[in-house]
């Protein structure tokens, strides 16, 4: 399954063809109205990452936690942001998926040399 998902994800033709859903699906999303990012939707609750957080910068965890706590302000008033102050789709980077990336190969690793076993000859 992982090689077709990986043949879509490369086919360019078929990227530009899902590219206007995706834009529609974000805009649908409304997180951007609340000044969010992408990654400041995934969930905190998992371990790879909770370490990819632990491993952002100062600065960035306080964006991240300013970001939070406006929008959950605005949510509890069911306001948005001005449509100048919505986070604008270059604004938008993934700034936590490299970590995350990096937590997981992490992990993989430690659980290859966990794993591996002791052969006495």
């Amino acid at each position: 399954m992982e090689p077709i998902a990986r043949a879509f994800q490369n086919n360019a033709a078929f990227r530009a063809m899902c590219r206007p859903f995706a834009n529609t699906w974000v805009n649908l999303a409304g997180y951007r109205r609340l000044g969010l990012r992408y990654d400041d939707l995934l969930r905190e609750e998992t371990p790879i990452i909770q370490e990819a957080i632990s491993r952002l910068n100062r600065e960035e965890i306080d964006r991240r936690n300013y970001r939070h706590r406006r929008a959950f302000q605005l949510s509890l008033s069911h306001q948005e942001l001005p449509r100048s102050m919505w986070t604008k789709p270059e604004d938008d980077c993934k700034y936590l998926q490299p970590l995350i990336e990096e937590v997981r190969l992490e992990q993989v690793e430690r659980d290859a040399f966990n794993s591996m076993s002791c052969v006495r000859k």
